[in-house]
């Protein structure tokens, strides 16, 4: 469902935000994306955003740049798509550039690199946090927390592939839809 009354502006800057203050890719842009999307615009439901980023996850390409643009779709058709993805991308292409020629020259001087140190600590912890976020709404029922399990034991001990697992998923969610239905 498309709304006229999201500015292309607003769509724009607030993708712009999340694309320029996200450090680490498309995980770390969770917590960006839920405070701009959700709590302070309202676009989106947090299931919404557990969806859409699924969805940009198995599909080609950089997460942030394909979360970004579904929901500019969402909100404003092909225009909005259009408009969320170069707010997502333009910082970066901007931020590139300029530390491209800087980074060449300081590289090896011993602050850069801690301060780099420091960015990724920082990273993983706002991933952390968002990951226990959405495991408490994906996490709801036995169903859920087996499927979980099955994905942590097929991703880190059996190195399946994601796409795989997603697939895996999806008729995993199937079963157990078609199971619930029988039952009741």
């Amino acid at each position: 469902m498309k709304h006229r009354d999201v500015g292309l502006w607003d769509l724009y800057i607030s993708f712009f935000k999340i694309g320029g203050l996200t450090f680490g890719g498309g995980y770390a842009m969770l917590p960006m994306l839920q405070r701009e999307v959700i709590t302070k615009h309202g676009w989106v439901t947090e299931e919404e955003v557990l969806d859409i980023y699924a969805i940009g996850q198995c599909t080609p390409g950089i997460i942030a740049v394909n979360t970004a643009t579904m929901i500019g779709y969402r909100k404003r058709g092909i225009l909005g798509a259009i408009v969320a993805t170069l707010g997502e991308v333009s910082p970066s292409l901007i931020i590139i550039t300029l530390l491209a020629t800087v980074l060449f020259h300081v590289q090896d001087v011993m602050w850069v690199q801690r301060a780099f140190g420091g960015i990724r600590v920082a990273v993983c912890v706002l991933i952390t946090q968002s990951v226990i976020t959405l495991a408490k709404k994906s996490l709801i029922d036995i169903p859920t927390i087996l499927l979980y399990l099955a994905v942590v034991l097929a991703t880190f001990f059996f190195a399946l592939s994601p796409i795989l697992v997603v697939l895996f998923a999806i008729v995993f969610g199937l079963c157990v839809q078609a199971v619930k239905r029988r039952a009741s």
